[in-house]
């Protein structure tokens, strides 16, 4: 059975990066990444990644304070509660950042590259991958045995 407050990344991939927590795209997959790290579980998921990195520059958390804050084995809701009292975001300013964090895709040419190459190594036929997140979820979808 998995033990969700400790996931072990390399028995399943995190929470998809549209999944959102208090409006928050990508937090519950953070979270996902940060437990797993804080077990020695996270496998080939990288804490603190550039996406993540989106994430801890629109909200001014630091990466490490929130992997600290985690190990005193807060749920998500308490997670919630923990970003909200150290973000002075607004919800507007987090529902656009979303909207965009769930439409980002590769930046110039050596990113459109970088994505094309990604695709085609899991699944050169698909014509529907577009952001980030979807190459997230085909590549979570893809490394734990699924058939793109």
């Amino acid at each position: 059975m998995q033990n969700l407050a400790t996931p072990d990344l390399t028995q399943h991939p995190p929470r998809s990066p549209r999944v959102q927590l208090g409006g928050f795209v990508h937090l519950p997959r953070l979270l996902d990444k940060a437990r797993a790290a804080n077990a020695g579980k996270n496998g080939e998921y990288n804490y603190n990644c550039p996406l993540d990195q989106h994430f801890f520059r629109f909200t001014g958390i630091g990466h490490e304070e929130l992997l600290a804050e985690l190990k005193a084995g807060r749920s998500d809701s308490e997670m919630l509660a923990w970003v909200r009292g150290r973000t002075a975001r607004l919800p507007a300013e987090i529902a656009a950042w979303s909207a965009w964090m769930a439409s980002n895709g590769p930046g110039g040419a050596p990113g459109h590259e970088w994505f094309g190459e990604s695709i085609k190594a899991s699944s050169a036929d698909r014509d529907d991958i577009h952001g980030f997140f979807d190459l997230l979820d085909l590549d979570d979808y893809v490394s734990f045995g699924g058939r793109a």
